[in-house]
């Protein structure tokens, strides 16, 4: 039963928040927030915009300091619309289109509860991706034409430089999309794009001497980028119970949706997407569609559209800190390591944790955290190291090598059903998490790499853990692997990063008689991997369908359809 009381239907309008008056809108809607939120504190409220554009400058609008996990952490960022300590509500766009100017985080929901976000998009009016397309590439170098929409010259530093009013960026990598089938074309992955010496040969036109690649045919389009990740689209921290409904996001300079600490996530036709098949873009988000970063409780996604984002369509897992230091038998100093997650809740009081050594990946036992505290900062807010008191000490071995701490409070299970991935960079699905997994009735179009990955590392991204109960079932898959990024070794790939995985005597995925069940898809390849495992124990592989085609030739390293390593109790049928 919900703790708010009566219902309150505001009129946006009525506080100065019109559509298409190409007004800049960010101060007028902090001051909006604040009015609404005085005034109907304790009632079941909901924010109804009306159909129509509505603008959204980095200039003059609030900011805010956020450790974003898996994003650079540029602070304070310039927020559009700034959610924070509300129950009960609603933000009905009703069809609205928040169109987002300069470098800026469009929508932030913090410490919320009941919050239900609908009906709306997101997209920028200047992406900080510059798409071009290739007129020629050859031996004089590669001659390429900016988008219409794009802003670009030749900067001081002699580099093809694309720009806005309030930033600029210098590409040097890139994505190929095919210009008729809008396909990441087949054998590029991560481009390299060197533009020194450019010379720009007309408004529109640049001639790149240094960069030269057959495979860029005329006509091919490039989604020129860097490697930053500022900010998401859509920012979640610390909330419990929301839903997204019918909300798309068209492009980020970060993710389409970054979640971390969050309880119960449902994503309803939540979409990263294109305008339409007529758009004259090609990608959306500058990594991955959705994320979620410890989070507990469901996360549900269902009826999604995903496409032509530089990374995955979701990706699921917790964050290992790793012991710098023991201060006692039972206290450690633990440390977020990767650059970009750290300064936001990790655990508290009273929360399970399990240890795992970095090199083999092996559970070595857990523990119940008594105390924790930031070591570095005087709060959580940007800290890196925590100080942590378990119950009981920690084994004597612990004192020697690498080891991780894993909080199993924070593992959240997992429906991904009805969605469309396609045209996308990198790969499909990425799940590390321990509760059930089930993965169904989903569209895997030329995902370009793996199609579902099931990780775990505790040595380079740190991101928990170990999968115990997943179900792939019902799934097709068209002509995954074109290309070869990280972990792509197969369609479906089982792969733990475990450096030294002959010394490994436990199994890292798997156990508890259950493991991996991969029943009734459809496999539509050109190439010969299906499944790559390692460190499993339990894996099911039972009426799929696999067919082979000829669309383009085959090129991978593996050529074994199962490529098994260290995998126990398998049953293929």
């Amino acid at each position: 039963m919900s703790a708010c009381s009566g219902e309150k239907i505001v009129k946006m309008r009525d506080y100065g928040i019109v559509p298409d008056t190409k007004e800049n809108l960010s101060p007028k809607m902090q001051e909006a927030l604040f009015a609404i939120k005085q005034a109907y504190e304790g009632k079941k409220v909901t924010l109804l915009f009306e159909p129509g554009q509505y603008d959204f400058h980095a200039t003059d609008a609030v900011q805010k300091e956020y450790y974003v996990s898996n994003h650079d952490q540029p602070n304070p960022k310039a927020v559009g619309l700034a959610l924070e300590d509300w129950k009960c509500l609603t933000l009905d766009g009703a069809g609205a289109d928040f169109i987002f100017h300069g470098r800026m985080l469009p929508l932030s929901l913090l410490r919320s509860e009941n919050t239900v976000l609908k009906n709306f998009s997101i997209d920028f009016e200047t992406p900080h991706i510059a798409q071009v397309e290739i007129v020629k590439s050859d031996a004089e170098g590669t001659v390429f034409q900016i988008e219409p929409w794009v802003k670009a010259r030749v900067g001081q530093n002699g580099h093809f430089e694309n720009y806005d009013d309030t930033w600029r960026n210098y590409p040097q990598a890139g994505i190929a999309f095919d210009g008729k089938t809008r396909h990441v074309v087949y054998k590029t992955s991560d481009l390299w794009c060197p533009t020194n010496e450019t010379k720009q040969l007309d408004e529109c036109t640049f001639l790149a001497p240094h960069w030269k690649d057959a495979r860029l045919v005329p006509g091919t389009k490039v989604a020129m980028r860097t490697w930053d990740r500022p900010a998401p689209g859509i920012f979640l921290y610390m909330n419990k119970d929301t839903r997204l409904e019918n909300v798309t996001v068209h492009y980020a300079e970060g993710m389409g949706l970054l979640a971390q600490i969050c309880e119960n996530i449902t994503l309803e036709k939540f979409n990263v997407c294109l305008r339409g098949e007529d758009d004259p873009r090609y990608f959306t988000t500058q990594a991955d569609a959705t994320h979620f970063s410890a989070c507990k409780g469901k996360i549900i996604s269902c009826n999604g559209l995903y496409e032509g984002m530089m990374d995955d369509a979701i990706n699921v897992h917790g964050t290992y800190l790793l012991i710098m230091e023991h201060l006692s038998e039972n206290q450690v100093l633990g440390r977020y390591m990767h650059f970009q997650a750290y300064g936001f809740y990790w655990g508290g009081e009273g929360d399970s944790v399990n240890f795992v050594k970095s090199s083999t990946m092996e559970l070595v036992g857990g523990n119940v955290i008594s105390q924790i505290e930031p070591y570095d900062k005087e709060s959580v807010h940007g800290a890196k190291v925590f100080k942590i008191t378990f119950k009981e000490p920690l084994p004597e071995f612990m004192r020697d090598g690498k080891y991780g701490i894993e909080n199993m409070e924070w593992t959240p299970s997992v429906r991904f059903a009805k969605n469309i991935v396609k045209n996308n960079r990198a790969r499909g699905a990425l799940f590390s998490t321990p509760a059930p997994v089930v993965v169904e009735e989903n569209l895997f179009d030329h995902t370009s790499g793996t199609a579902i990955l099931l990780c775990g590392d505790c040595n380079g991204w740190f991101e928990t853990g170990a999968c115990r109960d997943v179900v792939i079932r019902k799934n097709r898959f068209v002509n995954a692997l074109t290309n070869m990024f990280q972990f792509t070794n197969a369609i479906i790939s089982i792969y733990p990063e475990i450096p030294d995985l002959e010394s490994q005597q436990l199994y890292f995925h798997g156990g508890n008689g259950k493991g991996i069940v991969i029943e009734e898809n459809v496999f539509e390849t050109f190439d010969a991997p299906i499944v790559y495992a390692k460190s499993l124990d339990g894996l099911i592989f039972r009426n799929n369908e696999i067919i082979r085609n000829e669309d383009y030739l085959p090129f991978h390293w593996n050529q074994e359809p199962f490529l098994l390593e260290r995998v126990i109790n398998v049953d293929i049928q």
